[in-house]
């Protein structure tokens, strides 16, 4: 049978399916399926039940449901204003004042949750508010809060980080650290834009008149101590070869038992709700992975990935022309899905086509993560921009355009690393991880 026959079979099958409103992860089993038992004559509910086993057993995605239940049990308690109030009196000088405080509490709890829509929910549930009170523009308000969020993928621990290292067998903990440089980058690149726009249009930021002390300051750092305690709790303990991921995620998961307790917000109905939650977050990947684990192996039997790759390198494309090309194509796709599903439908293919052109997994981990964050602020199916209608009831239209601007920042960090693969690679290959 013609390769070229087989692709647009499964194509067209992953549009009618995805099309129909199917679950993802179901609906990669049944494009699998219905491509086996139509090209190839072979055991299906074999390698169906061997390939499912195989991937949830994986040591390494023994992290994924630690972190999510502890980005769950910190959303019940009163982290939000923590952040808040232990930002807000160091931003007041600085142009565009509290506005920063979205990206800086983006940045702070990203580094403890992993998961982007979780990182805009909670930072949001207090600085959206507090910041349409005292007269901030909104736009720029819900444009900062949905580009800032997008931080929880690529500041380890990144719940997305942990699936492309299963999924391209490399180093989470190598990925964690190739993550810290870029992280940070992207976040002043979102100050950079904020004190720009308030010094270029000043009517956007409220005049007031707040000087806050060094007293307020420093009661502002143990406002913020909770926070600090949970990332050494969780990436000091990596970083310094005490845990393994998956240790730290089950140490960060007693460290927001701790700060929940501490806060008086540890109860049955918060752990039950905490609990529940992570079960259906973890339920959900799951079924997304295994899924994409075995859509990718069936694609191998049937000779997609092979007839791709021939006619990518049939165009000539340059290692950079190529990284272009893959940004359009993500951006396009990030349309129509969720980044978490982009990667894992995609990576079979793509992997294998950055490899040969000289960059290395580590560096496309970063990359690809940097492209998809841009799927969660992209109509129709951004998570964070229905995580930010849902706390602001505003127009779900509105809420893309005012994200437009952090959009193409991220496009921008997305060619500045391939142009700089260092900014990626220096870390991971500068320390020497212990253990």
């Amino acid at each position: 049978m013609d390769a070229g026959i087989i692709l647009i079979t499964i194509l067209a099958l992953l549009v009618v399916t995805l099309g129909l409103g199917i679950w993802v992860g179901l609906a990669l089993y049944a494009v699998a399926i219905t491509g086996l038992a139509l090209f190839r004559s072979m055991p299906v509910e074999k390698l169906l039940a061997q390939l499912s086993w195989n991937t949830l057993t994986t040591p390494e995605l023994i992290a994924l449901p630690m972190f999510i239940l502890m980005a769950e049990i910190l959303f019940h308690t009163r982290l939000s204003a923590s952040l808040f109030n232990g930002l807000a009196p160091w931003t007041n000088r600085l142009p565009g004042r509290m506005l920063h405080v979205n990206v800086l509490g983006c940045t702070l709890f990203a580094a403890i949750s992993g998961s982007s829509a979780a990182t805009a929910a909670t930072v949001g549930r207090i600085t959206l508010s507090e910041l349409f009170r005292r007269g901030y523009n909104r736009d720029l308000v819900m444009g900062s809060l949905a580009g800032a969020g997008t931080l929880g993928f690529l500041i380890p621990p990144s719940i997305i980080l942990i699936i492309y290292g299963v999924l391209a067998e490399t180093s989470i903990l190598k990925l964690f650290i190739a993550g810290i440089i870029p992280g940070l980058l992207l976040a002043s690149f979102y100050m950079g834009y904020l004190a720009l726009r308030a010094t270029i249009t000043p009517g956007m930021v409220p005049q007031e008149d707040l000087r806050p002390t060094w007293r307020d300051r420093m009661a502002g750092l143990i406002d913020l101590g909770p926070v600090v305690f949970l990332i050494l709790l969780v990436l000091g303990s990596m970083y310094a070869g005490f845990a393994s991921p998956s240790e730290a995620a089950a140490v960060g998961v007693l460290g927001a038992v701790i700060v929940s307790a501490a806060q008086k917000t540890l109860n049955w109905t918060t752990i039950r709700k905490a609990c529940l939650g992570a079960v259906r977050t973890t339920s959900m990947i799951g079924l997304i992975v295994t899924g994409a684990v075995f859509l990718s192996v069936s694609m191998g039997f049937l000779g997609v990935p092979r007839l791709i790759a021939g006619e990518i390198a049939g165009l000539g494309l340059g290692p950079f022309e190529l990284i272009l090309l893959l940004l359009v194509f993500y951006a396009v796709l990030g349309c129509v899905l969720d980044g978490l599903s982009s990667i894992v439908m995609t990576l079979p293919i793509t992997l294998p086509l950055v490899i040969a052109a000289g960059f290395d997994k580590i560096w496309f981990g970063i990359f690809v993560v940097i492209v998809v964050e841009m799927a969660q602020i992209t109509p129709p199916v951004g998570f964070n921009l229905f995580v930010i209608q849902g706390l602001t009831g505003e127009n779900i239209g509105r809420i893309a355009k005012a994200t437009i601007p952090f959009f193409l920042i991220m496009a921008c960090m997305a060619v500045l690393i391939a142009i700089f693969p260092g900014i990626v690679t220096f870390l991971p290959n500068t320390i020497q991880l212990r253990g």
